[in-house]
């Protein structure tokens, strides 16, 4: 008997690496595999980290699922970044990176499509881009290569990546790749045309006209695209072969560029503008998934998902994902309810996970548990829910997560501030007594574990602040234990504050690395009793995520030369290097601390162009009023006034 998967070139190196099962493939897949060579379109999504990590990305699921359903021609496959030791393997033997599914090598694609999910990620889109065979600067790129597009988060603030990636995609891929989608196929597109492009410049402009006009009401738009030159574009050869360069085509590449730079959402850092604003894409019924892709190994969040809605009303001043995805848009109960027994029935996964930035605040919550609760305990199939508010986990939802979760487990909490004085600063909107009234109700209810979860150096902090959250976490004990919970315990964990873009607080100065383990020092001195942990995150990756969170174009060249000192997979604890980043930003001339420091409200910063949807104004308002501690209507409650103008 033969198997396939021995005489792929890669298999020689599988006993050589930790977890070879990461590179293995051998997926269960609920569509059906698109033939490479019947395919107009392939696609490549990139998540810049180990396949464990990345599989576990729901966003992932949503984008392949999507690109199919819209026509059965597109092909979507995934890569992801590999373990230092097969890349070493990898340099050694000159072997590409290739694809999970079609086992082709990445540059073979005509579009590579990352997601930006953390900064921390950023040296691990260079590793991808290298083992690729890529030139890894935009500008040096020419036909021959895939289009490098780029989504998530990190798109927010994308002057830090601008030089290494072709297009950024700011806001829902529901929304954006309508649009983008046929312009790729009929530039790039394998079927029914001659040549690397396809259609005449003037019959795409027409098509793109056409495209704008129908667009869905419900999505944010662009103004006044004008049409777009490349200055200073020039190509330097292909992936490292300048006999490449008289017979590449420079003008259809530019073509491609300025063509995807007309498209609203759509921001080209080699067609921009100085003034020209680019405008987040949404839309208000998002995909709906109704079977999964089965990884091959056990997976960081290995089960089942559905997202019950996207935004959030609530408004913490901090929060990012929340600022940047209103407004609120929810799933019917119905269409949740279907899309979760779907999955399970199709992909036999024994976890359901229901997915939102606080699922608690989902209207049909009850009655979707209500709905799911019979069907999943008969089939032995638990139900898991994200960090739950405490303002929002009533009697009656504790009662229904009984049935469907061990009381052993654990159940987390983001109370983020142990003063209530800080907490109206970041407009957490609860109050010790609902906190205290909420752990009552999870011990006498049989759950022995409480994880909290705070931050650290947050605007306005003083040490009674920091000497709050020990208190605090020691009350939470105490409670447990005169309900009668002897083995009750509690888990900690403090994380040093980020200052992000879009959010009130992008003004504010982050704390030095001193600050933070001067400050997660004093606040474990404080802990005396066995069954109360507390841990905090390391200072030195706060302080890099901090730095590159609100960089600029300047920090392209500093990720480029820590990338070529070694620095890789920098989430990671064994492989975070601080140093290396120091030497980088040293020898590229610029101080690190010039981007975590505060900046002044009237100075230009290097997002202002990206438009959220929420109003600068508005931020500047909720500045202020943290430093009143002042709090602010949930959105959902009453208008916030934060731009979007969503409420009628």
């Amino acid at each position: 008997m033969e198997f396939e998967e021995f005489s792929r070139p890669e298999w020689r190196l599988m006993s050589q690496v930790s977890r070879p099962s990461r590179y293995c493939g051998s997926e269960w897949r609920p569509h059906e595999k698109v033939s490479w060579d019947e395919a107009k379109l392939r696609i490549c999504l990139a998540f810049p980290d180990v396949y464990e990590t990345g599989m576990s990305y729901y966003g992932f699921q949503i984008i392949e699922s999507f690109i199919h359903e819209q026509s059965k021609f597109y092909l979507a496959d995934r890569v992801y970044c590999v373990w230092p030791d097969m890349e070493e393997l990898m340099r050694r033997e000159n072997m590409p990176l290739i694809s999970v599914e079609h086992r082709k090598p990445v540059k073979d694609f005509d579009v590579l499509a990352f997601t930006l999910p953390h900064e921390t990620s950023y040296t691990n889109i260079l590793t991808m881009l290298d083992l690729a065979g890529l030139r890894l600067r935009s500008s040096e790129r020419n036909k021959n290569s895939p289009l490098v597009i780029a989504g998530g988060y990190g798109a927010y603030t994308p002057e830090v990546m601008s030089e290494f990636i072709d297009v950024f995609c700011i806001g829902e891929a529901e929304a954006l790749l309508p649009e983008l989608l046929p312009v790729l196929e009929n530039m790039l597109g394998h079927s029914k045309i001659s040549g690397f492009y396809g259609k005449s410049h003037e019959k795409l402009s027409q098509e793109i006209s056409a495209l704008s006009n129908e667009r869905d009401k419900s999505q944010l738009n662009v103004n006044n695209h004008r049409e777009l030159s490349l200055p200073g574009f020039d190509v330097k050869g292909h992936e490292g072969s300048s006999s490449q360069k008289s017979g590449s085509n420079v003008n259809n590449r530019e073509e491609l560029l300025r063509e995807i730079a007309k498209l609203p959402g759509f921001y080209v850092p080699l067609c921009h503008h100085e003034g020209e604003v680019i405008t987040r894409q949404i839309t208000q019924k998002f995909h709906t998934l109704h079977s999964m892709i089965i990884p091959s190994i056990n997976i960081v969040h290995d089960r089942a998902a559905v997202e019950l809605f996207r935004g959030c009303g609530r408004g913490c001043r901090f929060c990012q994902a929340g600022m940047v995805n209103r407004p609120v848009r929810e799933r019917s109960v119905e269409e949740a309810s279907q899309s979760i027994m779907d999955i399970i029935n199709s992909t036999g996964w024994e976890e359901a996970g229901l997915m939102s930035l606080a699922s608690c605040d989902y209207s049909g919550i009850e009655t979707l548990i209500d709905e799911l609760a019979d069907t999943l305990n008969d089939r032995h199939v638990k139900l898991s829910l994200p960090s739950l508010r405490m303002d929002g986990f009533s009697v009656g939802l504790a009662e229904k997560l009984e049935g469907l979760r061990s009381k052993h487990g654990g159940i987390t909490f983001a109370p983020e501030a142990g003063t209530q004085r800080l907490r109206d600063v970041i407009n957490k909107g609860i109050n010790e007594e609902m906190i205290i009234k909420c752990v009552k109700e999870i011990f006498s209810r049989g759950w022995e574990h409480v994880k909290l979860y705070f931050m650290m150096g947050l605007p306005t902090e003083t040490e009674q602040d920091l000497d709050a959250i020990a208190n605090l976490s020691y009350q939470v004990l105490k409670l447990g234990r005169a309900i009668g919970r002897k083995r009750a315990s509690v888990s900690v964990s403090v994380s040093g504050f980020v200052p992000k873009a879009h959010t009130p607080f992008q003004w504010e100065r982050q704390n030095s690395i001193t600050e933070l383990q001067d400050k997660g020092r004093r606040i474990k001195s404080l802990v005396h009793d066995r069954a109360l942990s507390i841990a905090y995150h390391e200072p030195e990756q706060t302080f890099l995520e901090g730095v590159l969170s609100r960089g600029d174009k300047r920090t392209c060249n500093v990720i480029l030369r820590a990338w070529e000192m070694g620095a890789r997979f920098d989430s990671w604890t064994e492989y975070f290097n601080l140093q290396r980043w120091l030497d980088a930003f040293e020898q590229c001339g610029l101080e690190p601390e010039e981007f975590t420091r505060e900046r002044d409200e009237t100075e230009k910063l290097s997002w202002d162009f990206i438009n959220v949807g929420v109003d600068k104004n508005f931020l500047l308002r909720e500045r202020h009023n943290a430093y009143n501690q002042k709090l602010t209507v949930d959105c959902r409650t009453g208008c916030a006034g934060c731009g979007l103008k969503c409420k009628k």
